[in-house]
């Protein structure tokens, strides 16, 4: 199995942690392929994710799969042990509306409150903290996303560990904190605490040098 699976990634990308991490969860073997995304991107890279020619490429049986959010699924799909989404279908929809929401509207705002001017900053801020705001509502008391135990919605929500921890420390920026949301805040203690999450982050005082570097390009 372990010759099946192959993952081409980015030691620093949050996309490629949420697919190793769900792999780790379902305990499928897998080889992983480092990218040197900046300056030599690999031919089968370029081969298996021709319209994007970018991490990350998800590879079974020869077959490549893009987009961490698809890999996740399809991997849902194909090994049944240990679930990452519920299996009543209400709340398998529910899951997947909030998996959506982190792409389509909490890393957008995140990156723009990041990266806006001084002048726009500010608002830039106040839109990310309503999204996290709304985010948090779906925690509902509960331990993580997916209830006792890690679930797709948390794995689509990795961004706002370490990554976004360390974007605020490099920045000043401060936007997930235990004063503002502090039900949040206790999520992303409780994600990164997990044996299985921690063997798969990349080590945070690199992840700050490369944040540092790459805001300063």
């Amino acid at each position: 199995m372990g010759e099946e699976v192959k993952v081409f990634g980015f030691w620093a990308s949050p996309y490629s942690h949420r697919v190793e991490l769900a792999l780790s969860l379902k305990g499928v073997p897998y080889e992983y392929i480092e990218e040197d995304i900046l300056k030599n991107k690999s031919d089968l890279l370029l081969k298996y994710n021709p319209i994007h020619k970018k991490v990350l490429v998800f590879l079974y049986k020869g077959k490549p799969i893009v987009e961490s959010i698809v890999i996740l699924e399809y991997i849902e799909e194909t090994w049944k042990a240990n679930p990452i989404l519920p299996q009543n279908l209400h709340d398998k929809a529910i899951d997947r509306f909030w998996i959506k929401f982190m792409d389509d509207k909490c890393l957008p705002a995140i990156r723009k409150a990041t990266f806006s001017p001084e002048n726009e900053r500010e608002t830039a801020v106040e839109e990310a903290c309503e999204c996290l705001r709304t985010l948090e509502s779906a925690l509902n008391g509960k331990r993580f996303f997916g209830g006792d135990a890690i679930g797709m919605v948390d794995i689509a929500a990795n961004f706002l560990t370490i990554w976004l921890r360390t974007i605020q420390e490099a920045t000043g920026l401060e936007v997930l904190s235990v004063e503002k949301f502090p039900d949040l805040f206790k999520w992303t203690d409780d994600f990164i605490s997990c044996s299985v999450v921690k063997e798969s982050l990349p080590p945070t005082d690199k992840l700050l040098s490369f944040v540092k570097a790459s805001l300063s390009q």
